[in-house]
């Protein structure tokens, strides 16, 4: 068995290559903060507070339509309403720990934390589950908090090419890539990406859909050939 230390530092380098995304992504919910006119100290302490990248854009956008505070909370809430799915799933895993500690890693639960978490948990029995989390989540937060904050400060100096149909691909992207660990898998990313990128001109977001169970059926195929 692993040290907890050296679990969490497993933790923190399996979450570099998302770091690459959420630096983009956060510094567009900064300036979206700004833009809506919300101040910097409370921008800032809406982004510790709620911790949710597309959370906090929505917020931004309705404060700066002027709409009701139970509306904006509200909103939020239905926004992060999957949480509590992601929660439910990764709970056993944590099950032995504290009140206290099953508070803290509750808050830092975030789309991208439970995917590479859980990852590791189901193949890795020996992890320490709490520090390798820890290291993932942690990572995560302090960089989307410095990348909001800068948003904050540079506000619309920030690049157009910079965003959010940008930002938010590229985060997936890399919490994807970890995942591709054999042939089936990669033909399943390879097969799924590249009808993505043909149909991407399909209504209704039909290009998505059709991506998805090409890609799976294509995986799935590749598996049952092996």
């Amino acid at each position: 068995m692993t040290s907890p230390r050296a679990d969490f530092r497993s933790g923190v380098r399996v979450a570099l290559p998302i770091l690459l995304g959420i630096v983009p992504f956060g510094m567009v919910a900064g300036v979206a903060a700004v833009n809506a006119g919300i101040p910097a100290v409370e921008a800032v302490a809406m982004s510790v507070v709620i911790f949710a990248g597309a959370s906090q854009l929505a917020a931004a956008e309705l404060v700066g339509r002027n709409a009701p505070a139970v509306v904006v909370v509200f909103t939020v809430l239905v926004i992060n309403l999957r949480m509590m799915m992601y929660s439910a799933s990764i709970a056993p895993y944590f099950q032995r720990e504290s009140a206290r500690w099953k508070g803290a890693l509750a808050y830092l639960l975030t789309d991208q934390a439970y995917a590479v978490s859980l990852l590791r948990f189901e193949n890795d029995e020996d992890v320490s589950r709490r520090w390798y989390y820890l290291g993932v989540a942690s990572a995560l937060w302090v960089t989307w908090q410095l990348a909001t904050v800068v948003g904050i400060v540079l506000g619309a100096s920030v690049p157009d090419s910079w965003r959010l149909e940008f930002a938010v691909p590229l985060v997936f992207l890399a919490v994807l890539v970890p995942a591709v660990t054999d042939r089936a898998t990669g033909i399943a990313a390879l097969v799924g990406g590249s009808v993505g990128v043909a149909a991407n001109g399909l209504p209704f977001n039909l290009g998505l859909i059709t991506a998805a169970v090409v890609g799976i059926a294509a995986g799935l195929l590749a598996e049952e050939v092996a």
